[in-house]
């Protein structure tokens, strides 16, 4: 019995010990739950109430044997706030993931009281600051990825000591200096990726001392020198991308001693010399890049031995010579890229033939002699690029019948012979480039029956014949460039189907007969040129009604009759020219003719007036010197009293800017510097600046500023509805964040983010977009000035309360909404020069109006690109409608708002969150769908509460569904445009009216083809 008591106590022991570990882990969680915004409630079960259940049955907590918490996972639970110390007390956690959510503030500075940490995830989130420090102790520690996030600092050397690392994953950040020659002891490690930084300095060679690594990733930064030869020894690395740095000197030959690598990627960066023939030993290589170079020499023959390879990119360098003709007879090349190079002789005869090839582009070199006959053999060619070159002989009658083909750009070269007949007939065909060839013989009928072909120029050759009589009913047709051939007849008169054409050239030909008035009809036409034709007749008036129409030549013709009084008040007309015709009477005087360059009216000499001589008649030529005598005097005397005008204005702007200026800044009167905002008495006054006519001021607007009209907060700022009385009218107001400086006492200023959404909202005009109506700012804040959009967001209408998901509760409605944001986005990216990307295209940030119309919002991350072809690279976008690449590569450019875009489809026609717990661990909508592709239960998945119960309703459903995969396709270049979204989704429009009235339209859907495939080499899957 004695015995037994100390055995009875220290059970006694151990059990309040572990007692008090639970309820110290307990406390400690929900302390973290405190420090956590939790917007969706996904934490609804850690509480502390007197029915909460046991923490370690808490959502994405997990405990061990003993009872202590062991795993901690809130991944893509769109968590935001703080992560506080306390989840340094639960000190037996050995997974810990807060990856795919908002967090935007600092980590703790030290984790080293985690010592049995094995996976620390915080990745795709914006923390901030330095990365936290005491990883190194952590023995058993094999997973780091903080990748997607806004750490600065040095990368951490102390993981150099946690030895049984096999994955450190830090892309994405703002990491600064070297690559830390430390983790030469990382011998275990497989996977180093630290693209997307600012690292700077050499590739440490002490690299090839990680035996074990697989993956090394660290192009995207600074990285300067040369490749270290050393790289050759890592016997197990698969994937080598030291892309887009400053790298120089030669590619070692010592990397074609890697055994098992399958992708080098070494473009963007200064290499230079010869291409190393040691590259062709590699014979595990799929995907080899090194464009953007300055390689010289010639395509060693070695490259051919390599069996397995996929993708040969070798653009933008200084190759010569000519292509080895073995590369035609490599059986797996899908894509080879040659252009912008010196290469000479001629392609291979055998290219295509045994290997699949999906994307030529040989641009830009000396290439001579004929295109091989059987380049689309392997029935995969969507591409083909041979502009400006020396290529000669007949074009291929086999490409005319590639059902594969996309685009075909074989302009600038020396190809003769006729176009063959059949490119009408692919089905997938949008552009034909065959300009500033030797080609003669007529334009194929053919062409007409496409229902694919957007762009078409065959201009510059000897073509000739008439046009054929319906090439203007393609729907899809866009621009129709023909000039400088021989081309005969007349203009068809059938341009009563054109919805889509925008560009009609047809200059410098042999037309006659008069102008159609049905060219009206093409309502999006921005330009017409029939410059140097044999036309004749009068100008039609209905010309002048075009809603498009800005650049109209009609120069060097016969036309004849006055030009019609409505061109002046053309809605959209800026050029004008109809120089060397027969035209005769008076020059409107309004519009752009009013001041229409008197050289674009030349050589008609029956016009007069306007910018032109008035019209006097004969009876002006004879009136003798008097009468020129006393006009020469009128003219002098007008000149005399329009000068003392203009310094007597002069003067009066002067003091009146004066004055202005003294009641603005000094006196203050007319700005709001009596409202109190806040108690902010000491910033200066608040200056109102107009994009339009505006029926109220500042001081009205700033009295609506007030917590009890708060209708919204967004990343940028919060915004208050501002209801205006005298106005008549109710707009919204976006208080922006104060800058940082601001919370430091410091002077704020505005930041250049403020005058870049200022400057680019000032300057967009289409009705799917959010107008801004003006902005407001003093010293210290900013304000902007927004129509108010009453129905709120597509976020709340598809997943807010109940009340306001009884707005879209029809498909029509909803595809309504698909269409309007994607006609806005296709401003943005086609329209706007140069284009715009948004940047955070979500359903919160897609607005409805009064009218349930969808319009555009929150350009607080927008970026006009300088070149259509540039991208960007700021962290951007929100979880779940971030596109892919953007975690490897942090750039952001036309095809990640497209991605975007497709996330939204999704949400529209499934009712689902871009991020939802039931969609499985690290899984969003995009996933989800795919993952029910597969499944072949995609039916399953569209929103019964819309139609989707209905089968003709799901069916349209699916057509949008299928859309949303194609936006959201894993490669951007395999992502539509959004011009040619709104094509698709014009030809999935509902069967029923819709809610505007517009009309029904057919969709004519083939029943025995499923509309998704499920094969496994399917795109969609």
């Amino acid at each position: 019995m004695e015995a037994t008591v100390p055995g009875l106590l220290l059970v006694t022991v151990l059990s309040l010990i572990g007692i008090a570990a639970a309820a110290d882990e307990r406390s400690a969680l929900l302390a973290l739950k405190a420090g956590f915004v939790d917007s969706l409630g996904v934490l609804a079960d850690w509480n502390d109430g007197g029915k909460a259940s046991p923490h370690c049955k808490w959502t994405g907590v997990g405990c061990n044997a003993a009872g202590l918490v062991d795993r901690l996972d809130l991944s893509g639970k769109n968590l935001s706030g703080k992560v506080a110390d306390d989840v340094l007390r639960l000190s037996a956690l050995t997974v810990l993931n807060l990856s795919s959510n908002a967090f935007a503030t600092t980590l703790p500075k030290s984790f080293s009281l985690l010592s049995s940490l094995q996976v620390f995830d915080v990745s795709q989130n914006s923390f901030e600051g330095g990365f936290p420090a005491g990883l190194g102790v952590c023995a058993d520690l094999v997973t780091v990825n903080a990748s997607a996030n806004n750490f600065v600092g040095l990368l951490p050397v102390d993981l150099a000591n946690a030895t049984s690392l096999e994955t450190i994953d830090l892309r994405g950040s703002f990491f600064g200096g070297g690559i830390p020659t430390a983790y030469r002891s990382l011998t275990k490690l497989k996977f180093l990726a630290l693209s997307g930084n600012n690292i700077t300095g050499k590739i440490p060679p002490e690299i090839r001392e990680m035996e074990s690594l697989e993956s090394l990733i660290i192009g995207y930064n600074e990285l300067e020198g040369g490749i270290p030869p050393e790289l050759g020894n890592l016997a197990n690395l698969q994937y080598l991308d030291l892309a887009v740095g400053n790298l120089d000197g030669p590619i070692p030959p010592e990397l074609g001693k890697l055994p098992v690598l399958t992708s080098l990627y070494l473009y963007k960066n200064n290499l230079e010399g010869k291409i190393p023939p040691e590259l062709g030993n590699i014979s595990t290589l799929v995907f080899l890049d090194l464009s953007d170079n300055a390689l010289t020499g010639a395509i060693p023959d070695e490259v051919a031995k390599l069996s397995h390879l996929r993708l040969l990119n070798l653009m933008c360098n200084h190759l010569n010579g000519a292509v080895p003709s073995v590369i035609g007879d490599m059986p797996k090349l899908e894509v080879l890229e040659l252009w912008n190079n010196s290469l000479t002789g001629q392609l291979p005869a055998s290219l295509g033939r045994s290997s699949p090839l999906q994307w030529v582009d040989v641009s830009s070199n000396g290439f001579t002699g004929p295109v091989p006959a059987g380049i689309c053999d392997g029935k995969a060619l969507v591409k083909l690029v041979m502009f400006n070159n020396g290529f000669s002989g007949g074009i291929p009658a086999g490409l005319a019948s590639c059902a594969s083909l996309v685009r075909a750009r074989m302009q600038s070269n020396r190809f003769n012979g006729t176009i063959p007949i059949g490119f009408g007939k692919l089905p997938l065909l949008e552009r034909l480039e065959l300009a500033s060839n030797d080609l003669s013989g007529e334009i194929p009928g053919d062409l007409a029956s496409s229902t694919s072909l957007s762009f078409i120029d065959v201009s510059r050759n000897h073509l000739q014949d008439s046009l054929p009589s319906s090439l203007f009913t393609i729907l899809t047709l866009q621009s129709f460039l023909a000039s400088d051939n021989m081309i005969s007849g007349e203009l068809p008169d059938q341009f009563q189907d054109c919805p889509a054409l925008a560009a009609l050239d047809l200059s410098n030909n042999r037309l006659a007969g008069t102008i159609p008035s049905s060219l009206a009809s093409c309502q999006r036409l921005v330009k017409l040129n029939l410059r140097q034709n044999r036309l004749t007749g009068e100008i039609p008036r209905a010309l002048a009604n075009m809603p498009a129409l800005a650049i109209l030549d009609l120069s060097s013709n016969s036309l004849t009759g006055g030009i019609p009084e409505n061109f002046g008040s053309s809605p959209a007309l800026e050029t004008l020219n109809l120089a060397y015709n027969n035209l005769t009477g008076p020059v409107p005087g309004n519009g752009v003719l009013r001041s229409i360059n008197p050289d674009e009216l030349a050589g008609n000499a029956g016009l007069c007036g306007g910018v032109l001589p008035p019209c006097f008649g004969n009876r002006a030529t004879a009136a003798g010197p008097r009468s020129r005598s006393s006009a020469r005097l009128r003219h002098i005397a007008v000149g005399w009293l329009v000068g003392v005008l203009a310094v007597v204005a002069a003067f009066m702007a002067l003091f009146g800017g004066h004055y202005a200026y003294r009641r603005w800044y000094v006196d203050g009167a007319g700005c709001c510097d009596e409202v109190d905002l806040g108690g902010e008495s000491g910033a200066w006054p608040w200056r109102l600046t107009a994009f339009q006519r505006l029926g109220f001021t500042c001081a009205e607007v700033l009295a609506c500023v007030k917590e009890a009209n708060v209708v919204g907060m967004g990343a940028t700022g919060v915004v208050y509805k501002a209801e205006l009385p005298r106005a008549r009218t109710v707009i919204a107001v976006k208080k922006l964040w104060r800058p940082a400086s601001a919370a430091d006492g410091a002077t704020p200023e505005l930041t250049a983010d403020v005058l870049k959404e200022v400057g680019l909202l000032g300057r967009l005009r289409h009705r799917n977009i959010v107008r801004l109506l003006g902005y407001m700012h003093n010293e210290t804040d900013a304000m902007m000035l927004y129509e108010f959009m009453p129905n709120g967001s597509l976020w709340e209408a598809l997943h807010g309360p109940p009340e306001r998901r009884t707005m879209l509760l029809d498909w029509v409605s909803r595809y309504d909404v698909a269409v309007g944001v994607a006609q806005g986005l296709a401003y943005l990216h086609h329209d706007c020069h140069p284009p715009v990307i948004h940047r955070d295209i979500k359903s919160n940030n897609i607005l409805l109006d009064g009218n349930m119309e969808a319009r555009i919002a929150d350009f607080g991350l927008a970026r006009a690109l300088a070149r259509a072809d540039e991208s960007v690279s700021v962290v951007a976008g929100s979880y779940g409608y971030i596109a892919p690449e953007y975690g490897y590569t942090l750039k952001v450019d036309q095809k990640s708002d497209i991605y975007s875009y497709g996330v939204v489809l999704m949400e529209l026609t499934t009712g689902r969150r871009a991020v939802e717990a039931a969609f499985g661990e690290g899984q969003d909508i995009v996933g989800w769908v795919r993952e029910k592709i597969r499944s072949s239960v995609v039916e399953e998945i569209v929103d019964p509460h819309v139609g989707g119960k209905c089968a003709n309703v799901r069916e349209e459903m699916l057509l949008v569904l299928r859309i949303a995969v194609l936006c959201t396709a894993k490669t951007p270049r395999n992502r539509p445009s959004m011009r040619d979204v709104v094509t698709m989704l014009g030809e999935a429009k509902p069967r029923r009216k819709s809610g505007s009235g517009s009309g029904t339209a057919a969709v004519v859907v083939d029943k025995d083809k499923p509309v998704f495939s499920t094969k496994p080499d399917s795109d969609y899957a």
